[in-house]
């Protein structure tokens, strides 16, 4: 059976919830797969809010490629909030947009990441190509489904996952190249987003492993029931930091500054943080996180800032137009 949930949440771009006459409305434009976290975020966001004697807020969700979303949003999509997949896509508003202050990382706890997740393996039950660490996604014959880093979030998350475990085994960046351009020639198919490569390989059944955020692995085996998908967790993934920014420039031209400020707050609730761990993303409250502790399998994870020197210097040495995904993609 095919996940019809999946489809049909891909099928919708914006979605509505609260209350249809609510006098206050917000968009949070997100990527791919925080669909479900956000509609059970918004409905307790909107509880918390009424009960200050607030108005009733209607929020907006938009979902997709995390590239793909903040270029519409500098292109003029009215985000009040964005939830990225990474900080490299919201270093673009202020760069690309002028849309918010450069420090806006530093408004928030946590480099306003308020929950975080990592790259694992979804295969088929039984795990049938025997698939266990990174050096099996490079064998002849394997198909491995992830999506374009060029409009991903997400994919870029993987590519990196892939190069510092090449990296580390084999010593050199050169090695890693090599690597992860053998990776990508058994990738038949590039999605724009990470829900589009989840719909490619549980409802289209391409592939033998997809490379998937935990989140969007967890949900299709709760939408499963576990008995069609495993996940295996490699020996080494990377930290993926999603995080979240008010956009100054449309909440003061809409007025919506304090609630939109507010939504970004709760998400560091105890609430927020436990919406998040129901929905598979790793809490940043210590407390949280230790109630959910055994729903996450402990990985080595590398990091952006340490293993990578940021965004500011992994988006262009990887990402952008001529970057070495170019260089091993378009040589194939």
């Amino acid at each position: 059976m095919s996940i019809r949930r999946f489809a049909l949440a891909a099928l919708a771009s914006a979605l509505i919830t609260g209350p249809a006459a609510a006098a206050t409305e917000i968009l949070n434009v997100s990527y791919d797969p925080t669909r479900e976290l956000y509609q059970e975020f918004n409905a307790a966001f909107n509880k918390h809010w009424t009960a200050q004697g607030k108005e009733a807020v209607t929020v907006q969700q938009s979902h997709g490629g995390s590239g793909k979303q903040a270029r519409a949003v500098i292109d003029g999509l009215r985000a009040d909030v964005v939830t990225l997949a990474l900080a490299g896509d919201i270093d673009e508003l202020n760069k690309l947009g002028k849309l918010i202050p450069a420090d806006w990382q530093s408004r928030l706890p946590q480099s306003s990441t308020p929950y975080t997740s990592t790259i694992v393996f979804l295969v088929r039950k039984g795990n049938p190509e025997g698939i266990k660490d990174w050096d099996d996604l490079v064998k002849p014959g394997v198909e491995v489904i992830t999506p374009n880093p060029k409009t991903s979030g997400g994919a870029r998350w993987n590519f990196l996952a892939a190069w510092a475990f090449a990296q580390q085994k084999y010593g050199s960046e050169a090695k890693a190249q090599e690597f992860v351009e053998k990776l990508y020639k058994n990738v038949p198919v590039l999605d724009t987003g990470a829900r589009g490569s989840t719909i490619t390989f549980v409802n289209n059944q391409i592939g033998d492993v997809l490379l998937a955020w935990e989140n969007e692995a967890f949900l299709a085996l709760k939408e499963q029931g576990g008995d069609q998908f495993e996940i295996v967790a490699p020996s080494l993934s990377i930290l993926a930091e999603p995080p979240v920014a008010v956009v100054d420039k449309n909440v003061d031209k809409k007025g919506t500054r304090e609630v939109a400020t507010a939504y970004l707050n709760y998400l560091y609730s105890e609430e927020g943080q436990r919406i998040a761990a129901k929905n598979f993303y790793r809490p940043r409250n210590e407390a949280v996180a230790a109630e959910y502790a055994k729903q996450f399998p402990q990985l080595k994870l590398v990091t952006i800032d340490q293993d990578f020197n940021g965004w500011k210097t992994a988006q262009p040495k990887f990402f952008n137009d001529g970057g070495i995904f170019d260089q091993i993609y378009q040589a194939q």
